[in-house]
């Protein structure tokens, strides 16, 4: 069976964590949430550093947790990165790597050449940790939990002791490691640009308990989640490298709602990107604007409206063929252009954003 089940609850005083999840066992799945919702919580009874009386773990079928079964920490083909990259510092990082396979001592030699590959840490190996930057160590220390050959990789906020520099210096291995390896990945962050960088699938948490979960591109446009009403409010949309107007230095990206234009990018053509909009960068338009300066105005189909906190403004979700966007605007804008479910409207996109 190819999925993760965690069921658990668990009470300490003043806070009381429940779950019930049923996850997918590929690609990146994010916890997202406040500090102090469970997150980290969540992902420690997974590892079994937390021990519940009431609790189920199976990961591709293998039971890891039930009512008559546990298994030990160091039984479970897991790894784990913490927020501290806690290294040995008398060890190079070759013996951080070697001492990680003394776990897994039937783990392929060529495993182990792709992680280095992977994580670009090969000029590295013999140096010792205090000779390497934050970013640098992270990358040792997540090359670590990959040396044993785990089921399942566990990332404990990795990021957060970085400062934005040595952020954006390890991203990118982030991204090879999502591309290229096939084990399910649990990433805890509270980092908005991390969540729709990485995720795949979104497990959006408060207060102990578990809000919504699904794939990350539809948690984000559902307007009865706090995330569409908040001033972040954004969707996702993947796109393809469609081709560039040198003359007026311009990129093209197509994807399945039409075709975006933003300023030059350095990309390949057909190259897959995945682009960032906000709510608050979309406005409306009853009919295409051939006299503006907006060089993005895709047909649309209102899908549903809700009011937000502030009571001059609405959320409307729509629906670019089977794409759907967020769009933040006034309420006299609603009533003027008389929007409802179901009214065509034409999107004007003032911004993107690139994750990468």
């Amino acid at each position: 069976m190819n999925e993760i089940q965690a069921r658990f609850k668990l009470a300490r005083p003043g806070f009381q964590l429940e779950v019930d999840l049923q996850l997918p066992a590929v690609g990146v799945t994010v916890l997202f949430g406040p500090s102090g919702c469970g997150k980290t919580t969540l992902l420690r009874c997974i590892a079994g550093l937390e021990k519940t009386s009431q609790g189920r773990l199976v990961v591709n079928g293998s039971v890891w947790q039930d009512q008559s079964q546990w298994v030990p920490v160091h039984k479970r083909p897991l790894g784990y990165v913490f927020q501290e990259a806690s290294l040995f510092p008398h060890l190079t990082v070759w013996g951080n790597l070697q001492f990680g396979r003394k776990r897994e001592p039937k783990a392929k030699t060529s495993d182990l050449d792709q992680i280095i590959h992977l994580l670009g840490i090969g000029p590295l190996l013999e140096r010792k940790p205090e000779r390497l930057s934050g970013g640098e160590r992270q990358r040792v220390a997540i090359a670590r939990a990959l040396a044993v050959n785990p089921k399942l990789l566990i990332m404990d906020e990795p990021l957060a002791a970085l400062d934005h520099q040595r952020k954006q210096e390890i991203l990118p291995y982030l991204d090879r490691l999502h591309d290229e390896l096939s084990i399910p990945v649990l990433y805890v962050t509270h980092s908005p640009d991390e969540m729709t960088r990485l995720a795949d699938y979104l497990v959006l948490m408060s207060r102990g308990m578990v809000l919504a979960s699904g794939p990350v591109r539809e948690l984000l446009t559902r307007l009865d989640l706090p995330w569409a009403q908040s001033e972040e409010a954004e969707a996702i949309v993947d796109a393809t490298v469609a081709g560039h107007d040198e003359e007026y230095y311009l990129t093209f990206f197509d994807f399945a709602g039409g075709r975006i234009t933003v300023t030059k990018r350095q990309a390949q053509l057909g190259q897959k990107v995945r682009l960032r909009i906000l709510a608050k960068d979309v406005s409306l338009s009853l009919r295409p604007l051939e006299d503006s300066s907006q060089l993005n105005c895709l047909p649309a189909r209102v899908v549903e409206l809700e009011g937000v906190a502030n009571p001059g403004k609405v959320t409307l979700k729509l629906d670019l063929q089977g794409v759907m966007l967020l769009a933040r605007v006034t309420k006299k804008s609603v009533a003027l252009l008389d929007l409802r479910p179901g009214s065509p409207v034409f999107v004007l996109v003032k911004t993107v954003s690139f994750v990468d």
